[in-house]
């Protein structure tokens, strides 16, 4: 008899066919019982070549257009059960025994909503992996002057995601961020693994690098929401991290 899956893993993708072989692969090399659903916004690309080569150890797929990534995310751990869930962007990937460290992290510390460990950033452009994103031990001062948890490296408690109803469908950039926001303000700090579980790929088509003005808005908007003020780094970074980086970028 197969084991009951403990984490349901939901995966929105769009025509990133060439990352989401590494995706999938990554994915069923952790050593746990996983349920993983594809949810592909109707890709052109060979994406569904892909997802057929996985079709037999997959919870289930469809490729249609849909309602944006967070629609996909709640769609996608919607048709799981395990106790556990999280999403993996179709151009990031775990590594290996990931999912297990955050996994016993919840399980020896049951009041936490979520545990978040580090990950490395993998450049595209120049194939530099070994560079940190910004993660740190959990700090509401700190989660406030921008997000201290890298999206790929979580994990989340089922019973915490469904109190919350998981991500907030109108947002399209900052949706990661704002639900840490709303499992902090509703549970307690989640618990921070001091170890590498993830890598996230940056590349010159990812949404933040497209879409870089709305990302630093949404960003921005859930930081007032939540923490009832923008921190005035915010605005100190803002020619930076939009204007600047969006013209070197053109």
């Amino acid at each position: 008899m197969a084991e009951q899956p403990l984490v349901t893993v939901a995966v929105p993708s769009f025509n990133q066919g060439r990352y989401l072989e590494a995706a999938l692969a990554s994915l069923f090399s952790q050593d746990l019982p996983i349920e993983v659903f594809v949810a592909d916004a109707g890709s052109t690309d060979d994406s569904l070549t892909v997802i057929r080569r996985w079709e037999d150890k997959l919870l289930g797929w469809r490729s249609n257009p849909d309602a944006g990534q967070a629609a996909a995310v709640n769609e996608g751990i919607g048709r799981g059960a395990a106790p556990y869930v999280c999403w993996l962007n179709s151009d990031d990937w775990l590594l290996p025994g990931g999912l297990a460290q955050l996994l016993q992290a919840l399980e020896l510390h049951p009041q936490a909503p979520m545990a978040y460990g580090r990950v490395w950033n993998h450049v595209e452009a120049t194939g530099q992996r070994r560079r940190n994103l910004e993660v740190y031990p959990f700090s509401e001062r700190l989660m406030a002057q921008f997000n201290i948890v890298a999206q790929p490296g979580t994990l989340v408690r089922r019973s915490a995601w469904d109190a919350v109803s998981g991500v907030d469908e109108s947002l399209h950039m900052a949706m990661d961020y704002d639900l840490w926001w709303r499992l902090f303000k509703r549970f307690g700090p989640p618990h921070f693994v001091d170890a590498h579980v993830a890598v996230n790929r940056r590349h010159a088509q990812t949404k933040t690098s497209t879409q870089r003005r709305q990302h630093y808005r949404e960003a921005m908007a859930v930081v007032r929401k939540h923490h009832g003020r923008v921190p005035l780094k915010w605005w100190l970074a803002q020619p930076l991290m939009v204007w600047y980086r969006s013209w070197v970028r053109s």
